[in-house]
């Protein structure tokens, strides 16, 4: 007769101290933040141009300090896409980055969406393109949202990787090869100009000139990098992008070229259309690379 109140006694203590237990837990939470950077670069023709751009900041709140991952986007096969850009954010991949123990930067560049500004990563017409100018802009502008970064407690800018979609991916190449302390690793989703899917399907101004600046960068690229692209990107087609990883690799670059699938009539959406599909090949490199 007396175990009952016993028993419900100790029911009570238990639950007290489970809700004790719980109700101190603090949920990580992702940050968005929007902040101004300062830049200067210079267009094709010399020209320079000082203004700042708008960058997404992604966080999570219970992380005391984080490595970086900045996230450069791509650019319009037509003109009159820049300004539909708005302010980059691929907010699924970014917070999936958070997730995986980063803070994520999203540069708007100059030229493009909120930043606004004149395009200082123009490369010329098609038959006669310079790329090189217009991925120097897009690196110093990646610089100087690191620079900045060195302002945020949050942020351990001894320790990080840039990734990039399209323009932004050569980009992320363009990054390795210039040699930025604190850089461990650089990811090529769908990287490289001048592709138009409607005018030049599978045919990009300027290719091959594409692939000597990919083995320019090579040479000096001290990073490991990893190289995804679809088999039916409309913008390269399935054999120009192991054409440019092979001149890399031959040039000194390290890199590990993986071939994902086909998405809809279109690969090179891939990174935001299907992320199921590079996910596992993305957290293998980054692990392989000490994260």
């Amino acid at each position: 007769m007396e175990m009952t109140p016993n028993l419900s006694f100790r029911n009570f203590l238990l639950v007290a101290v489970l809700h004790l237990y719980f109700s101190s837990i603090s949920y990580a939470a992702i940050i968005e933040e929007v902040i101004d950077v300062p830049v200067s670069v210079k267009t094709l023709y010399g020209q320079e141009v000082n203004q700042t751009i708008k960058v997404t900041v992604f966080r999570d709140d219970q992380r005391e300090k984080a490595p970086y991952l900045v996230l450069n986007h791509g650019r319009p096969a037509n003109a009159d896409g820049f300004a539909k850009m708005k302010r980059q954010r691929y907010s699924e991949n970014s917070q999936y980055f958070v997730s995986l123990g980063f803070v994520v930067f999203v540069p708007t560049r100059v030229g493009y969406g909120d930043s606004g500004g004149p395009d200082v990563e123009y490369s010329g017409r098609c038959e006669g393109k310079d790329f090189a100018p217009g991925y120097a802009a897009a690196v110093d502008q990646t610089v100087a949202v690191l620079k900045m970064a060195e302002n945020f407690s949050y942020v351990d800018v001894s320790r990080g990787i840039v990734v990039g979609q399209s323009f932004g991916g050569m980009t992320a190449i363009a990054i390795a090869a210039r040699g930025i302390s604190g850089l461990v690793g650089a990811v090529n989703f769908a990287g490289g100009g001048g592709g138009n899917p409607q005018d030049r399907p599978e045919n990009p101004c300027g290719g091959n000139r594409l692939g000597s600046l990919y083995k320019n960068y090579g040479a000096t690229s001290k990073v490991p990098t990893l190289w995804l692209y679809s088999e039916n990107d409309r913008y390269w087609g399935p054999d120009l992008p192991k054409k440019w990883f092979n001149g890399f690799v031959e040039a000194g670059g390290k890199a590990r070229f993986v071939e994902l699938p086909p998405y809809m009539d279109n690969g090179h959406g891939i990174f935001s259309g299907a992320p199921s599909s590079w996910k596992s090949a993305f957290e293998d490199y980054v692990h392989d690379i000490g994260f």
